[in-house]
């Protein structure tokens, strides 16, 4: 959590832009292999690379689909269905519902629509829930983009520093060369031993190694700044220096707990757990409304075809029509030994026979539906009850995880200050160390030009002071970057005076 706050500094301290850069102009990708990069374009490079922010990013995506598709739940369905069927030997003509003795082929279709008018507040709550959790994801996104941008400033320094690390070894392996050659001109001269050459030269020895491992170092550490990138290890980087001011040491303006309490409303790490206890809150209100009443309305439209329909059928005018006579195929009389059928006398109405098509005969069985279902759930093996103290055992889980984050934020502020005012003496005894070592370096080099010192006195002193150089550098961006976090939680601008 402390680390994660290094980035700000150097993109506030020192001017850069990053925000800018990502968002509006993804296209501009600095390639790395063409020139010095700022830590503006590693820290754009490895945003638009990185796997775990894209999947980061895919995961918002998802919980923004869910809370979309959550609203439209509110919303009626509305659904068309459609079958064709084959019926063969006996069947119920689905025309007549009358048993007949053919093949038949029919169609049907419905159009249905239903919407839920109350279910305990479901849906108020589910869309409650996807909302929450779509805002704790983009803050993980947040904290997963802080954590990307820290590691690549924590790369980019080791390579700064290395690099300053180098230039130290060639310095005191110079001063090194420069010695052992006067001694050298001495020994052939004949003014010196020969044995004296000996620990100059496994001194070289030494200087010449500890410069090729500050090399190694600077390779190793710009190998992990384009591992970030995700960039091939193959590629040709190296990055610009950032000079930071020398601190000004004083006691910092606020508290360990005023740091702490502003760091709680600032984090995103802290919102996201936050927004995960509320939904939770949310889910046990999802389980309690399933042992609620709920009540449905629905509707729908449907109609029928049936090849055992006739073709046609009689549709009258609605006049008196005539009459006449008709044997009758069921009444009968007997007369002596035959047996008559009755011959009836029946009016017919007027009108006429019509062609019913396949159209005419779905017209003809159009029917219309509505419904209104209330369901009351009375016994429910305690589903609902064990689904409720599932719910609040989450939140309860939750609520931990919001307390170990909380606990984690504190453990790093308080870390922080220590650190920022251990890293302050540091700086000051290293400040004074190297003042007492350019006053004897002065001394040395002027004995050393008068003859008074042999060269190895003079080497040394002069390996001490650069040293001690090194070291001031080193504490100074330690100062300042650990001065710097703590600006950052307490939401200040980031930048360096």
């Amino acid at each position: 959590m402390l680390r994660i706050l290094l980035i700000f500094m150097f993109l506030g301290g020192f001017g850069l832009a990053y925000a800018q850069v990502t968002t509006q102009n993804p296209a501009s990708t600095v390639t790395p292999d063409k020139m010095r990069l700022t830590l503006e374009e590693c820290v754009q490079i490895a945003l638009q690379n990185n796997p775990q922010i894209k999947q980061a990013g895919l995961q918002v995506s998802a919980n923004e689909n869910n809370l979309i598709q959550s609203k439209w739940q509110r919303w009626p369905s509305l659904g068309f269905n459609a079958s064709q069927g084959f019926s063969f030997g006996r069947n119920i003509d689905p025309f007549t519902n009358q048993f007949v003795q053919q093949n038949i082929s029919f169609n049907n279709y419905s159009l249905n629509s239903s919407v839920t008018l109350f279910n305990g507040f479901q849906l108020q709550n589910n869309i409650k829930q996807n909302d929450l959790t779509l805002q704790a994801s983009e803050k993980d996104l947040a904290a997963t983009r802080n954590d990307i941008m820290l590691n690549v400033a924590l790369a980019y320094l080791n390579i700064i520093s290395n690099r300053e690390l180098i230039e130290v070894a060639r310095q005191q392996g110079a001063a090194t060369q420069l010695q052992l050659d006067r001694t050298q001109r001495l020994v052939d001269a004949g003014s010196l031993a020969e044995s004296q050459l000996f620990d100059l030269r496994a001194q070289l020895a030494n200087d010449e190694l500890s410069l090729v491992n500050a090399e190694n170092n600077l390779e190793s550490s710009k190998l992990q700044l384009k591992q970030l990138m995700n960039v091939p290890g193959s590629e040709v980087i190296d990055v610009q220096t950032i000079d930071a001011p020398d601190p000004a040491l004083r006691a910092y303006e606020n508290t360990v707990n005023e740091v702490f309490d502003t760091a709680l409303q600032n984090l995103p790490q802290m919102e996201a757990a936050k927004l995960r206890v509320q939904s939770a809150g949310a889910a046990i209100e999802i389980a309690k409304a399933q042992g609620l009443p709920s009540l449905t309305f629905s509707g729908g439209v449907s109609t029928a075809f049936s090849s055992a329909a006739p073709k046609t059928r009689f549709v009258g005018d609605g006049s008196q029509g005539t009459t006449q006579e008709v044997v009758s195929s069921t009444r009968f009389v007997v007369v002596g030994d035959q047996t008559l059928p009755v011959t009836e006398v029946v009016q017919v109405p007027g009108g006429s026979l019509q062609t019913f098509n396949y159209f005419d005969q779905l017209n003809f069985n159009r029917n219309s539906r509505l419904n209104l279902s209330l369901q009351i759930p009375i016994f429910t093996n305690y589903q609902t009850k064990y689904r409720v103290a599932n719910a609040r055992i989450q939140q309860q889980n939750l609520e931990q995880q919001a307390n170990i984050v909380t606990q984690q934020i504190r453990q790093n502020v308080e870390q922080a200050y220590i650190d920022m005012n251990n890293s302050g003496k540091r700086y000051s005894a290293t400040a004074n160390q190297v003042r007492a070592l350019e006053e004897a370096f002065r001394v040395a080099e002027s004995r050393f030009g008068a003859g008074a010192i042999n060269s190895a006195e003079y080497n040394i002193a002069k390996a001490n002071l650069d040293r001690a150089r090194a070291n001031l550098i080193q504490t100074k961006y330690d100062y300042t970057f650990r001065t710097k976090i703590l600006d950052f939680y307490m939401n200040k601008p980031i930048t360096v005076e």
